[in-house]
């Protein structure tokens, strides 16, 4: 039987409807429920999907949420069509200036520049809450949660063997922390931020996992839009493109087959330059639906 992983990118609001509009299509074309996947590795956006994913939330669910039909269950069809809004709350004045980020290269680098993000989280808590009232984690053998541990500067696979332990919402929380946007989360005396600061997917986690496949759905990586939104959304596309495309040549080089799937010129149009705009993610979602099937 053939073992597959899952790398759910990051990629916000928006991006994280275009990924469920992709899992539609995979389901669709391959016949393959998402939820079997033997990993399923989830950064920001992707967290919070992995986490529903492992929570036993089948694609359909997603669609129907976002499309904000009854056939969702209350908490997940809240959190897909009342996402936050477009724009973070003003953030803190000084930056986070962590040490250990500001010797690091990149966006990792610029998350350390960043102010302390102040928008409300809740939205998280909410679905977690619902989908695990007694708290730990989801029934799923192998969901992991990336985030960016601040004195470090490393990736932390929340989940994984030999990660520190948290509760998923905690590790959700942390996972979806956008330097500048929502807060830095401490878990067990240590502070993490985004994953997405480090890695836009984080696929290479699974080097080593004795996985034949592995699917990476990775939405701020692959082609670049116009206009003067785009150039700026590509300033971070282009080195999280370019850090996908080592991980999954790492991962080749091991002998894994990697599938993967990016929007489209013409998808990333109609999601448009702001990843948190709550207004595209519909159209985020017809768009992934219909590309990820050609």
């Amino acid at each position: 039987m053939t073992r597959r992983g899952l790398v759910l990118g990051c990629g916000g609001t928006v991006g994280s409807a275009w990924q469920v509009g992709a899992l539609a299509a995979l389901e669709d074309g391959w016949g393959w429920d998402s939820r079997t996947a033997d990993v399923i590795v989830g950064t920001s956006g992707g967290a919070s999907l992995a986490a529903m994913l492992g929570a036993g939330v089948g694609t359909a669910e997603l669609v129907a949420a976002h499309r904000g039909r009854w056939g969702a269950r209350q908490s997940v069809r809240r959190f897909c069509t009342r996402p936050p809004a477009a724009l973070p709350a003003l953030p803190g004045v000084w930056p986070l200036t962590a040490p250990t980020l500001s010797r690091q290269l990149g966006l990792t680098a610029l998350a350390g520049l960043a102010p302390r993000g102040r928008t409300d989280p809740a939205f998280l808590d909410a679905l977690i809450d619902d989908l695990l009232p007694d708290g730990g984690w989801v029934p799923h053998p192998a969901v992991w949660a990336v985030a960016l541990d601040t004195g470090t500067g490393e990736r932390v696979a929340f989940g994984s063997p030999g990660a520190p332990t948290a509760s998923l919402r905690d590790a959700v929380r942390a996972s979806w922390a956008i330097p500048g946007w929502f807060p830095p989360v401490t878990i067990g005396g240590r502070t993490y931020l985004d994953g997405g600061a480090a890695s836009t997917a984080s696929a290479d986690l699974l080097f080593g996992q004795d996985l034949d496949e592995v699917v990476v759905i990775a939405p701020m990586a692959g082609a670049h839009i116009g206009g003067i939104g785009g150039r700026l959304e590509s300033l971070m596309r282009r080195p999280m493109t370019r850090g996908l495309d080592r991980e999954i040549a790492a991962l080749e080089s091991a002998g894994t087959r990697v599938v993967r799937l990016c929007p489209t010129a013409g998808e990333l149009t109609a999601m448009g330059p702001n990843f948190m705009n709550p207004q595209r993610r519909v159209p985020a979602l017809d768009a992934a639906i219909a590309g990820a099937a050609r």
